[in-house]
């Protein structure tokens, strides 16, 4: 996809499909109707008679114009201007996005004019979720379905501004197109099938993206692993004919002077839950087991890209967690990588037992912060559905960051408490801990026995179950894989201080 800026106003400019926003507010409705009759004739004139479209939020209005420039117009209101959000013009980006693509349309026009001008939001903030948004919205994993030739496909998206901020633009429009294609990484990724992705290829994948983007990875085999005494890395993998797999990413040597942040994401490529087996209906989902690795991976791809100043490193345990007479088993226990012991109560409670060697190795690194990424509790989903994921830690400046990163991505994140009552839940009588905490509080027990693992560090824990893999379609996020914590980290790692 190629996205550029152009200067010039709405009727200036020549293409199949131009989209104009407009605010409801009704000084600027009739400015914005009467400058599109202007530029585009009678139709548009009609059409805005018609009183069809009033510029609510959402709603939509297309035309086949009189103009010769332009065959087809379609406007998007906005709603209040007063009201305005980035996530509100995203929404709408994508709307445009998906209209041109349904119409089977090679280039089309996004006028930013009236939101530059009535919004607080610069050129370059609107160029980011409006580059982002629409190729976000595009997004199919078809990678498996035979190709045909329908005609046309949308290649090429200008943004038509009126402004001088060209500059601004431009840089909003590479940082949008980076992090959108870095999410897009994520989405492949979670949505692949377990056939082709486990733990040998998702570093093998790691290693090509690294290289591209220009980060450096090193992958731990079993043997390596099992010398560490990473206990629940090889526990889990006991199960599969796959073997396991560490891998350890890292970004920005050069920027250890303001500090290491650490990333860990659950990589489990397919769950079957192992001995306490799960359900047959929706066990195919579980080939998304490992989207916190995939954010991660995601993530990394972005910074590198675009260059952020810090030091970052990424820490993927991943395993296949399979059963067979070797698997692990309930009554099990298990050494961790720092000496602590785990005992297994459930073998679907598999994805914390791998974090817990990954949150104390990464102590070796004395990092200043260490958030992990996990699908690891459908409890979390049953709290928070779809909309925002689990957050818990021992930080609050860090959670808080954390936070309003969510809410200007709308890659959302809400606080769970961890009162120290919710600690006896998981205590072991023949372990240091057990591996789950009975039937309730279920997220928050999984985030205390993560936090028996983690070291001297800032910590956070992202439980993304319900937000990391969808049951259906969102503005500009599909159903499946949504690639969700790329977004919200990036924002973060730009940010924190």
């Amino acid at each position: 996809m190629i996205i550029k800026s152009v200067r010039s106003t709405i009727g200036s400019v020549s293409s199949e499909f131009i989209t104009t926003f407009v605010f409801q507010d009704e000084k600027f409705y009739k400015r914005s109707t009467l400058s599109l009759t202007e530029s585009f004739g009678k139709s548009v004139d009609s059409a805005f008679a018609s009183k069809d479209f009033s510029a609510k939020e959402g709603e939509t209005l297309f035309v086949y114009t009189n103009s010769k420039k332009s065959l087809r117009l379609f406007a998007i209101g906005l709603g209040d201007s007063k009201k305005i959000t980035i996530e509100k013009i995203r929404r709408a980006a994508a709307t445009a996005a998906k209209k041109a693509k349904a119409l089977k349309i090679a280039s089309m026009v996004i006028d930013i004019a009236e939101i530059e001008s009535n919004s607080t939001f610069s050129s370059e903030e609107l160029a980011v979720a409006i580059s982002e948004a629409a190729l976000l919205s595009l997004y199919k994993y078809d990678k498996y379905i035979s190709k045909e030739n329908n005609g046309e496909q949308l290649t090429s998206i200008i943004l038509c501004s009126t402004s001088a901020n060209t500059k601004e633009i431009q840089n909003g429009i590479r940082t949008g197109q980076i992090i959108a294609e870095a999410t897009i990484h994520a989405r492949n990724l979670t949505n692949a099938p377990g056939s082709e992705i486990y733990p040998e290829t998702l570093a093998k994948e790691t290693v090509r993206i690294g290289k591209k983007a220009g980060f450096t990875v090193t992958v731990f085999g079993r043997k390596k692993i099992a010398g560490l005494g990473m206990g629940g890395v090889i526990g889990v993998s006991k199960g599969s004919e796959k073997e396991p797999r560490f891998i350890t990413l890292e970004y920005g040597t050069q920027y250890k002077k303001n500090g290491t942040i650490a990333l860990v994401g659950k990589g489990v490529t397919f769950d079957s839950g192992g001995i306490s087996i799960k359900p047959s209906s929706g066990m195919a989902e579980m080939k998304m087991d490992m989207g916190g690795a995939a954010a991660v991976i995601g993530t990394f791809d972005a910074i590198s890209r675009l260059k952020i100043r810090r030091h970052i490193i990424g820490l993927i345990p991943s395993v296949e967690n399979m059963l067979s007479g070797a698997a692990v088993k309930p009554g099990d226990i298990i050494r961790h990588y720092n000496g602590k012991t785990s005992e297994v109560d459930n073998t679907d409670a598999e994805g914390r037992l791998i974090l817990a060697d990954a949150l104390s190795y990464a102590e070796i690194f004395n990092p200043d912060v260490v958030i992990d990424l996990a699908t690891l509790t459908g409890a979390c989903v049953v709290a928070l559905g779809h909309y925002a994921s689990g957050m818990m830690g021992n930080d609050q400046k860090v959670m808080d960051a954390l936070s309003s990163a969510g809410d200007k991505t709308y890659d959302r994140v809400w606080q769970l408490p961890m009162y120290d009552e919710y600690e006896k839940l998981i205590k072991s009588e023949v372990a240091d801990v057990k591996n789950v905490g009975g039937r309730w509080a279920g997220a928050i027990t999984a985030g205390w026995f993560l936090k028996k693992f983690i070291g001297d560090y800032k910590w956070v824990h992202l439980d993304i179950a319900g937000t990391v893999i969808l049951e259906e379609n969102q503005d500009y996020i599909p159903r499946g894989g949504s690639g969700a914590g790329v977004r919200l980290l990036v924002e973060f790692l730009q940010n924190w201080k």
